[in-house]
């Protein structure tokens, strides 16, 4: 943003606070983990946030690993300001606004995910390419954060005329589109209680910033029925879990640089080598994508979820596919990675994806041929002959992955990176040395 866009973007926020009589505005940045951090400044600081932002112990951003306190400073983005509709509206309204995150001199900190994903896309701008994504992500209600009562017993797009659940999705759509983020479906997913709200596909930096907000807006209006929602990637053993499938697409110019008409899946030279691309680097991205230890509970065979490296257009059981709602269609063309899920850090996901992509494309890299049959029901000899492997199976196994891979290293930077891989360290560390209740149930009256 030029200096002369800013100052007109801060006029505008200024104008606007005032016109609604804002109070208090949420100054809104992500941690490593993409959890959302947030601090609270009155309107007659604004005018001197926007110019030179506020201040904050950084240290909050290292996620687990924290480091000893050192000074930041949030910048917000006034391209970001909305009000938040679930606080009082009549007097002393509340909103919020996004912020890059800064060193105390006015550098970019590179540890800020934001900042990362800048990086990534300006990367892509260099070579001619705006990217696009439009994620789904799903999630579940639950009667409590306590336990996984569900409210229903629905299944895949079940419309049930007693679903508490469909007076959620309405409330959660409409102070989503009030916020200024479109909403192309919402429905009820495959398992009891699982739901999908899909925003429609912007470019990459709105894009991540809108996942943090949704994913807020979905469990406040749960919290405001008296119910749960949780993004967890297995909450429930035996039934799907929840996924972020993220659809994709690069546009040079106005054109959809992954569409060609001559071809019979309507995929370009440059979208098959971003699909060889992601298939090639999928193991060593997949800490980043699937970040938590419950997130590989869910990518196992049987649930929906991928868990083999293979590409298709029908067949939902492949890691990417080229979804045909709309064949032949330029502006509907893209590819649909599927094994992200909605735990993780939406900055970090879509930069390490976007890199895959494109190093695919920059080396020339072709996919193998489709798979159109069910991978899951193939011989373990059948996909061996066909060269299909599998992602990795546990957080330790993704993070030794990723801590080899020098296309991650490049595309979070080396202070993500290494504070991403310590963080993971830590995460899979408590884990093994817990005693579960299945080890319990197991294990004590035999042994």
């Amino acid at each position: 943003m030029s200096a002369k866009d800013r100052a007109e973007s801060c006029g505008y926020v200024l104008k606007m606070a005032k016109e609604h009589d804002v109070k208090f505005i949420r100054l809104w940045f992500t941690d490593i983990l993409g959890v959302l951090k947030s601090f609270a400044i009155t309107v007659e600081e604004l005018e001197e946030a926007l110019a030179e932002g506020k201040g904050f112990d950084g240290s909050s951003i290292e996620g687990f690993a924290r480091i000893d306190e050192s000074d930041m400073v949030a910048l917000p983005d006034p391209d970001t300001f909305r009000l938040i509709p679930w606080r009082p509206r009549e007097h002393h309204a509340v909103a919020r606004m996004f912020c890059d995150v800064l060193k105390p001199g006015g550098q970019i900190f590179e540890g800020d995910p934001r900042y990362v994903l800048k990086r990534n896309l300006k990367r892509a701008a260099e070579l001619g390419y705006t990217y696009y994504v439009g994620p789904e992500l799903e999630f579940f209600y639950f009667k409590s954060a306590n336990a996984t009562e569900t409210l229903d017993a629905g299944g895949y797009f079940d419309l049930m005329p007693l679903d508490v659940a469909t007076d959620l999705r309405r409330d959660t759509v409409l102070t989503l589109e009030e916020m200024g983020i479109g909403v192309e479906y919402s429905h009820h997913e495959v398992a009891p209680s699982q739901h999908e709200i899909d925003m429609r596909y912007t470019d990459a930096l709105t894009m991540a910033d809108n996942v943090m907000t949704y994913r807020l807006v979905v469990k406040q209006i749960a919290l405001q029925h008296g119910v749960y929602a949780t993004f967890m990637p297995k909450p429930v053993f035996g039934i799907n879990g929840s996924g972020m499938h993220v659809h994709q697409s690069l546009f040079k110019g106005g054109k959809n640089a992954f569409f060609d008409r001559k071809d019979k899946y309507y995929l370009s030279k440059l979208a098959k080598g971003y699909i060889a691309g992601l298939l090639k680097h999928a193991p060593e991205i997949t800490s980043v994508t699937s970040q938590w230890v419950n997130s590989y509970k869910r990518l196992v065979p049987g649930y929906e979820a991928p868990v083999y490296l293979s590409w298709a257009r029908r067949n939902r059981s492949d890691l990417i596919r080229v979804p045909e709602y709309r064949p032949g269609r330029e502006n509907a063309t893209r590819i649909e990675y599927r094994s992200p899920d909605p735990a993780c850090n939406p900055y970090l996901t879509f930069s390490v994806m976007l890199a895959a992509g494109l190093d695919g494309i920059e080396k020339g890299l072709e996919p193998p041929e489709p798979v159109e049959e069910n991978v899951y029901e193939m011989s373990e000899e059948e996909r061996k002959a066909r060269g299909i492997v599998t992602l990795p199976s546990s957080l330790a196994e993704a993070i030794e992955l990723t801590e080899k891979s020098e296309l991650v290293r490049k595309a979070l930077g080396d202070h993500v990176f290494n504070a991403f891989i310590a963080n993971k360290k830590i995460e899979w560390d408590n884990y093994r040395t817990q005693v579960t209740e299945y080890e319990i149930k197991r294990y004590l009256p035999i042994l």
